[in-house]
């Protein structure tokens, strides 16, 4: 087995570093791109395996689609692909086919589109075998689900006779992420109606405006440059690619930081992220940014600030149980995550501090995230991160960039 181990600089950190693209952002201009007939001039195309993967499926004309691990790509193309009459089986990974989909495809049903299950109900491997449009343009969905499923539906509303409004029933998570798509899908031509009182998007049977859209860094991969700079001793990095007026949810970091000790500049060309002192506790609802959950955490257990955590349920269901996966890991760092309220109050606390007499080695579970998360403990302490190949889904140079900071090796173990 593959590994890396990352070790503390030797002299302070300082760094220019431009970010991969936003796969979020890019997988959803993907879809629109495609429902215009490819017409758009897309820019900075993530290199994320997820975006390319999304690229490869939307030119292929196999009659199979394996989106391997990418939940996005799984979600928007079984959309994408029910409104537009093609005839697909859908799979992926083992860890794919055990991510539920039921609620999508209860919704695209309602629609008119003819889907079957292959194996388990509700999970992938699933057939598309076709569309015929209901006349339903009327949805009552849960709100606390996947916000990728709300997404999906409402990208390929305009391509409705009628169109179609979404009735979000309960909170609704991941708030920002429905908020990107419909700023995105506005920019290239939608008008809709967000009620936020009532929970109701509606969108009008209108056609997307072929534009030239530049997609913005990712937030995301921004988290763990906050994370190496709260943790080093000494540390100025700027951030290339990003906007203040972000349409990404984890922009949400600029203020979790502050509270960890990262003030955030922006400038013309990004953010210039710098060191402030930290608080000693910080309380956060990762509802509407759950993918920050993981770097935050690693980072308040390393720096012994107490965390307590909500919104994080939707953890479970991602590339792997998060949840449990943190709750391994960080007892290698000398810290504990504890459920206090079932499904929904979670602390962060360190128990012996991190300074471990053997170096840590890290599980990633097939999950980019966890690799990404655990590695800037290396500013503090040698960590080993374990199949580092994983961080290809999102953030392919990110070993590359991390050496510009720090010392790692690649060892097999």
């Amino acid at each position: 087995m593959k590994s890396i181990l990352v070790s503390p600089p030797q002299k302070p950190v300082q760094a220019e570093i431009q970010l991969v693209a936003s796969k979020s952002e890019c997988n959803r201009a993907l879809i629109i791109n495609a429902l215009t007939g490819f017409q758009c001039e897309l820019s900075n195309v993530s290199e994320a395996r997820d975006s390319q993967t999304m690229m490869r499926l939307l030119a292929s004309k196999d009659a199979v689609a394996d989106v391997i691990d990418a939940g996005t790509t799984m979600r928007f193309l079984t959309a994408y692909y029910a409104v537009t009459n093609q005839a697909k089986t859908m799979t992926g990974t083992a860890r794919m086919c055990e991510r539920p989909i039921g609620i999508l495809v209860d919704a695209l049903r309602k629609l008119g589109a003819d889907i079957t299950y292959e194996n388990q109900e509700g999970y992938p491997p699933l057939k598309l075998n076709g569309f015929a449009c209901s006349g339903n343009h009327h949805l009552t969905m849960r709100g606390d689900v996947s916000s990728q499923y709300i997404s999906a539906l409402l990208m390929i509303a305009p391509e409705l006779p009628s169109g179609l409004t979404i009735q979000l029933e309960g909170e609704v998570g991941s708030r920002p992420y429905i908020e990107m798509t419909l700023n995105q899908m506005a920019y290239f031509g939608i008008d809709y109606k967000a009620d936020w009182q009532t929970n109701t998007i509606t969108i009008p049977p209108l056609k997307y405006q072929p534009k030239p859209y530049a997609i913005e860094s990712d937030w995301s991969g921004a988290s763990y440059w906050y994370s190496i700079v709260a943790l080093a001793e000494h540390a100025e990095v700027e951030l290339l690619g990003l906007k203040k007026n972000s349409l990404q949810g984890d922009s949400a970091i600029v203020d979790i930081m502050r509270h960890l000790g990262v003030e955030s500049l922006f400038t013309e060309r990004g953010v210039l992220l710098t060191k402030i002192p930290a608080a000693a506790s910080i309380g956060w609802d990762f509802t509407d940014c759950p993918d920050l959950a993981q770097t935050v955490a690693v980072c308040c257990a390393v720096k012994n600030i107490r965390l307590s955590m909500t919104g994080v349920e939707s953890l479970k269901i991602k590339e792997t149980d998060r949840v449990f996966a943190l709750q391994q890991e960080l007892k290698k760092i000398g810290a504990e995550l504890k459920e206090i309220e079932k499904d929904h109050l979670y602390e962060v606390t360190s128990i012996t501090g991190f300074a471990p007499t053997e170096i840590p080695s890290i599980h990633t579970y097939d999950d980019h995230r966890m690799a990404m998360a655990f590695a800037p403990a290396g500013m503090v302490s040698p960590i080993r991160i374990e199949e580092p190949g994983v961080v290809v889904k999102s953030y392919p140079g990110y070993w590359k960039d991390l050496s510009k900071v720090t010392n790692w090796e690649e060892t097999e173990i």
